[in-house]
């Protein structure tokens, strides 16, 4: 059992780590000249494929096509891959290219606090203190993330800021969105599928195969192995298999892993300035995604009683 648990901790740590890491290599990326358009296509299908064909190899591979066999189930399944999963992954990587990695995660991560507020107000939930102190902490965070404590000037691009916000909203839709398609499939297949549909629609924007490789060099095809085998592929699978082991709460808290990741990477590697109320800014939102994770797992142990 033992043995067990730690396999599924290598796994969460390993995929959050990837996908921090996976944003910080997208941003080299885009330094030597890649497209945001054309990263966002290429990673999409070919993640798309992988996660299907993981979930052919080690899960029920009739799930694959039975997602097409009603109407509902397939109608969303397109909505969740063009409204939700392309927007998601081209405004992240748009923030990332304006401003850099650790600023467009930690903004995405802004996500929950959005569902919190839009399920108070359609009615499904009730906003309580603990609503309250997510949100303040997740304003007071952004806030001095974006400004670094001074109002004159914004410490971070304004394009940067409003493509990370949307990425934010984007994220939260999706989330929401894809709880009915989640109750009866296998994530692996809502996600595949998702990739893959939002990857084929951002090739009549940016085909795969329409990119310039003549500058590439060994570095550009090393980064792009990484954002799509493992920041993308593996981080996903990794995250999703350690729930087999591991309870809702403790995979939660370790998720945090990924936006650390970012900012530290994005600090420490790429020399991206950082000042102190940025990273004072930066605490207040890791310590509203641990509140959550903690929350939620109150929440359920509550139900269950």
């Amino acid at each position: 059992m033992k043995n067990k648990r730690m396999i599924g901790f290598l796994l969460v740590v390993s995929g959050c780590f990837f996908w921090g890491i996976g944003g910080t290599m997208s941003q080299l990326l885009f330094s030597q000249g890649i497209e945001v358009s054309w990263l966002v296509s290429t990673r999409l299908v070919i993640a798309g494929i992988l996660l299907l064909i993981t979930q052919a190899i080690f899960k029920d591979r009739r799930q694959i096509l039975d997602i097409w066999r009603q109407k509902y189930t397939a109608f969303r399944l397109i909505i969740f891959a063009i409204v939700g999963m392309l927007a998601v992954q081209y405004t992240y990587m748009a923030s990332i290219k304006e401003g850099n990695a650790a600023v467009a995660t930690l903004l995405q991560y802004l996500a929950p606090v959005m569902i919190i507020v839009w399920v108070t107000l359609r009615g499904h939930s009730v906003f309580t203190r603990k609503d309250a102190v997510t949100i303040v902490l997740a304003l007071s965070g952004s806030f001095l993330l974006l400004t670094n404590g001074s109002l004159s000037a914004f410490a971070v691009p304004l394009p940067a800021i409003i493509w990370g916000l949307l990425s934010g909203l984007s994220l939260a839709f999706y989330t929401l969105y894809a709880i009915p398609l989640l109750q009866r499939f296998d994530s692996l297949v809502v996600v595949g599928w998702g990739m893959l549909l939002a990857g084929v629609t951002m090739s009549f924007v940016q085909p795969p195969w329409d990119v310039d490789i003549s500058n590439w060099t060994g570095s550009t095809v090393f980064y792009l192995i990484i954002v799509i085998i493992f920041g993308t592929m593996l981080a996903f699978w990794f995250y999703i298999e350690s729930l087999q082991t591991l309870t809702a709460k403790e995979t939660s808290l370790l998720g945090n892993i990924e936006p650390l990741t970012a900012v530290l990477a994005t600090v420490l590697w790429l020399k991206e300035p950082f000042g102190s109320f940025q990273w004072f800014g930066t605490s207040l939102i890791l310590a509203m995604m641990i509140y959550i994770a903690l929350r939620a797992d109150q929440t359920r142990d509550t139900i269950s009683e």
